[in-house]
Order: C-alpha cells, then sequence, then structure tokens
C-alpha cells in the first residue's frame, strides 16, 4: 500500500510527501478565508478540548496506516456526538470546505488521508455500546467502537461479531463500514455489508439520515448498501446497527505444512470443489513464515513452503465430517504435516503467526508494501508462480499471506527506503501484481479500499463511462464535492468538476437516466 501501486507500511522512518508537490491529492491551497470562518465557527460551537488547531498535534492525524503519503489537516475536531459530526458537517457545507473522516486511522489506502484546506473529523472518541439486543440478534454502536469490543459485549448471550480484520483489536466500526472490511472468517460469514442492517448517517449538507435498520432488508432503494464501503465519500456514519452471529457449537482449528504454494493452493481449490466451506482458509508462504516466526515464534512446520490455517466451525457432527474430508484433501495435495489445536491455547497461537503476519514483515525488511488483491480461487497457482517469478527477476523479495478460500491476496512487497532504486523497483512490482489481478479476472482491492492509494487503477477495470456512472452516485449524495474529495476516482468528473472527455451531454444524461448537478 504505498505510492499509486499499493500502500507502504514502515518498520522504520515512514516516507512523507510535501502535499504542496500533489495539490489535486493532498487538496494543499490552505484554505483561505473558508478555512479561517469554519475554525472560528468551531470553536464558538464545541468545547475546547474537542477542537485541535496546534500544529504539532495536528502532525499526529496527518496520515491513516497508508504512512507514505503525510498532509497536515487544517483543523481537526474530536467528535463526541451524532450532533457534534451534523454540526461541524453543516458548517463545512455552508462555508463549502471539505471534510475527511477518521475512525481509528488503520485504513490501509489512504482514505482518511487528511485535506491541508480541511477539516478531519475523528470519530474515536465516539465508543459507547448503545444496545446489545441477543434476541433480535442485533446490537447498535456508535463508530468509534473497537471491532473486538462488539464480540466481548455479546459473548455473554453466546453471540460474537464475524467480521475479523487482522486489525480487530484496534480498528472501528465505522472505518470498517467505510471500507466494508472483511477479515479471515469472511470466506464462510461475508464482508461487513452482510452483518450491518442499519446506519444513523450524517450526510454532506449536515443532516442526519436513518438507513436501513434492525430488519434484515428495507424496502425501497439500497442506500445502505451504497454507503457501506463507500469510504467515507457519501458522508459519515454516526451509529450502526450490526448483526450478531451465534457461537458455532464446534470450531476446530488445523495447521497444514505443504512443500511449496502450488500444492497449498491445490488443497485449497480441493477442499471448496469437494463442498466444504471452512469458516477461514489462510496462506502463508515460506518468507511471510519466517517473518512471523521471528516476531512471534509461532512454531509452523520446518521447511514448509506454504502453510494453510484452516478453521471449521458448525454442529459438531458436520464440523467432523468436514475435518476428515479436509484432512484428506490436504494430505492428497501434498501436505507433509497436519497440526489439530487442542485447546484454545493452541488455537490461539496457531491463529496468532497469521494475525500478525503483516507487522511480522517488519523484522525482516524495513519498509515494504501491502497490496490487497482479488483472484479467482482457481488461479491461486498460477499467480502465485508469477509473482515468484517477477521477485526472482527483479531482486524484489515477495511475501505472501493472504485469504487463499476467497482468492484475497496481500502479497508483501519488501525494500529499504534508504537504497536508491529500491522503493521504485518495489512501486513497479506491486503494480504489476495488481495487473496480474485484472488480468486473472479479479479486482485490484478486496477489502482495504480504494482510497487515493488505487484510484489510479480504477481505469483499468472499469470504462470511463462506468466510472462517471459512480460519480454520478455520488454527486447525488454531495453535490458540493465536500465529502473527502480526491479519493477513489483519479480524474474528477461531473458536479461542477472536470469533465474529462465529456465535453457536451453526458451519454447518461442524453439517456434520460441522469442528471449533471
Amino acid at each position: 500500500m504505498s505510492g499509486t501501486h499499493g500502500t507502504t507500511k514502515t518498520a522504520g522512518p515512514a516516507v512523507g510527501l510535501n502535499p504542496t508537490e500533489q495539490p489535486e491529492v493532498a487538496g494543499s491551497s490552505g484554505g483561505g478565508p473558508q478555512i479561517e470562518a469554519v475554525r472560528r465557527r468551531v470553536r464558538e460551537l464545541l468545547p475546547a478540548a474537542a477542537v485541535i488547531t496546534d500544529h504539532a498535534r495536528l502532525r499526529t492525524y496527518e496520515c491513516d496506516g497508508l504512512a507514505h503519503y503525510r498532509v497536515t489537516p487544517a483543523l481537526v475536531v474530536l467528535a463526541d456526538s451524532a450532533d457534534h459530526i451534523a454540526a461541524v458537517v453543516r458548517i463545512c457545507a455552508e462555508e463549502k470546505v471539505p471534510f475527511v473522516a477518521r475512525g481509528s486511522g488503520t485504513g490501509l489506502s489512504g482514505g482518511a488521508l487528511p485535506r491541508a484546506d480541511g477539516v478531519l473529523v475523528v470519530t474515536s472518541r465516539m465508543r459507547d455500546i448503545r444496545e446489545v439486543a441477543p434476541l433480535d440478534q442485533r446490537a447498535v454502536v456508535e463508530p468509534g467502537v473497537i471491532n473486538l469490543d462488539v464480540t466481548r459485549a455479546a459473548d455473554p448471550y453466546g453471540y460474537y461479531y464475524a467480521p475479523d480484520p487482522s486489525s480487530q483489536q484496534i480498528c472501528s466500526i465505522g472505518g470498517n463500514v467505510a471500507e466494508n472490511s472483511g477479515g479471515a472468517h469472511c470466506l464462510k460469514y461475508g464482508f461487513t455489508a452482510n452483518h450491518v442492517t442499519g446506519v444513523e448517517f450524517v450526510t454532506p449538507d449536515g443532516s442526519v439520515v436513518e438507513l436501513g435498520g434492525r430488519a434484515p432488508d428495507s424496502p425501497g432503494y439500497d442506500l445502505l448498501g451504497t454507503v457501506i464501503g463507500s469510504e467515507g465519500t457519501l458522508g459519515i456514519a454516526t451509529a450502526v446497527t450490526v448483526r450478531l452471529t451465534r457461537k458455532p457449537e464446534d470450531v476446530v482449528t488445523v495447521l497444514a505444512g505443504f512443500p511449496s504454494t502450488d500444492d497449498a493452493g491445490a488443497a485449497t481449490s480441493a477442499i471448496i470443489g469437494a463442498g466444504v466451506l471452512p469458516a477461514a482458509i489462510e496462506m502463508m508462504d515460506a518468507l511471510a513464515i519466517e517473518a512471523a516466526e521471528a516476531a512471534v515464534h509461532c512454531d509452523y512446520p520446518d521447511g514448509a513452503g506454504a502453510v494453510l490455517v484452516i478453521e471449521l466451525d458448525g454442529p459438531a457432527v458436520e464440523v467432523r465430517q468436514e475435518f476428515d474430508e479436509v484432512e484428506r484433501l490436504c494430505r492428497d495435495n501434498g501436505a507433509f504435516e497436519f497440526r489439530v489445536a487442542k485447546d484454545d491455547t493452541e488455537r490461539a497461537l496457531i491463529w496468532r503467526g497469521r494475525k500478525s503476519a503483516f507487522a511480522a514483515v517488519g523484522r525482516i525488511s524495513p519498509d515494504y508494501i501491502v497490496q490487497d488483491g482479488v483472484i479467482p480461487r482457481t488461479s491461486l497457482p498460477a499467480v502465485l508462480r508469477a509473482i515468484s517469478e517477477m521477485s526472482a527477476s527483479s531482486g524484489v523479495r515477495v511475501a505472501n499471506v493472504f485469504h487463499a478460500g476467497d482468492g484475497n491476496l496481500h502479497p508483501l512487497v519488501l525494500f529499504d527506503e534508504s537504497k536508491a532504486g529500491q522503493a521504485e523497483a518495489a512501486e513497479e512490482i506491486s503494480g504489476k501484481i495488481l495487473d496480474l489481478c485484472i488480468e486473472a479476472g479479479g479486482s485490484i482491492t478486496g477489502e482495504h479500499g480504494v482510497g487515493m492509494d488505487k484510484s489510479a487503477y480504477m481505469p483499468r477495470m472499469f470504462s470511463e463511462d462506468d466510472l462517471d456512472t459512480m460519480q454520478m452516485v455520488r454527486c447525488a449524495f454531495d453535490p458540493d464535492n465536500i465529502a473527502n474529495p480526491g479519493k477513489i476516482f483519479p480524474t474528477p468528473r461531473l458536479c461542477g468538476e472536470v469533465p474529462g472527455r465529456h465535453k457536451g451531454e453526458h451519454p447518461l444524461a442524453r439517456a434520460g437516466i441522469a442528471e449533471i448537478f
């Protein structure tokens, strides 16, 4: 996740870019009298402790998990309530000043990168779990609630919250909604969109609306589905109604060691092809295993070219039948070790290696790019071989750790920023990996979002008319283009923006399908 091809996560000093070098991305115009008016009005409205204007403190918020790009916001608001957020957004709308929402700041695509001429609205203080309703299998939480805390609140009632990003101990529900986050168990249980039934939402004009509710579906347009995964470009969630999942009767976690990623990929396809749907199938290659061992001493099989972490859950009888099938298919496809967690301690140790993988790479490389592409599951062996060949020919090391069950790759491209040419070489390989994903019929992102980081790749997947259509949806919510502008789309269009090649009337408008604002 670095530059225009991925996201750089650095173990040493982060790479910084001067926002004045990229005004179209960073919003570095300074804001002028409009931002001064916003500062004055916000100070009059909110407690002093909720408003940050000191430059040194503002720099705390200059990036999210994509540390490669940094922009100091003009103003930071630490919101305590939906009323605070609505009031601040209303002021921004009246003064035509951009705003960006930020939760825990763990995003990996630059989605929460601030604007130098705008307001950063931080929701991390909004951590109330308003209600846990086990009879309805629902919970209502504020956007700053940490993902894992939802499960902790539901646990006494026999429930948990299924979406589990690797950062679930620190990432917030509001950010999960913005990015449509997934996690290891999304293979069986789906992404955030499958577990959110309603949001309280502040639109870009400062109105507070309710989208969805407790029911599984709401009549009319799927506005809730539009908002989930919109990366803050349509407004800010101020409360979220989530679906709770009953804890399974039985859980079995296994660790299988394979000679190569080809063998592990073949086993993954065989398991799914046999009709077995594990809760999770995660893969790590030799380099990722090396990093995890250095960081957390997870005791994965010696000499493994790849490992699979497979978790089965559900009724005990069903789990036992699935386990027998999984063991057979793993061994048929070359597994030389098949280890079963005997208790929760062993289960936690197996998962510890996988969950720590991104951070663990910092033990073997000072800098690295975390990529996030998706491919068809059956293409895993071919694409992983192609990545290995690119790595060998370029001399750029690539560690692979990913959600094998649904083909969501997370290649970690390693480099040393202090050595001339390494960052550029890593960027090139990272971009080629995304091209591989597209060529295989996949996507440039599975769960980390587009943000500003991958916007340059959107035209590789979508036509200009496709992108214009997406922006027309955005214009319906935000005609003034003040909600997280400059993200997702490589070229601004519609809503008074530069029209690109459409010098005349837009085809959708000409067809009577949409209106240009």
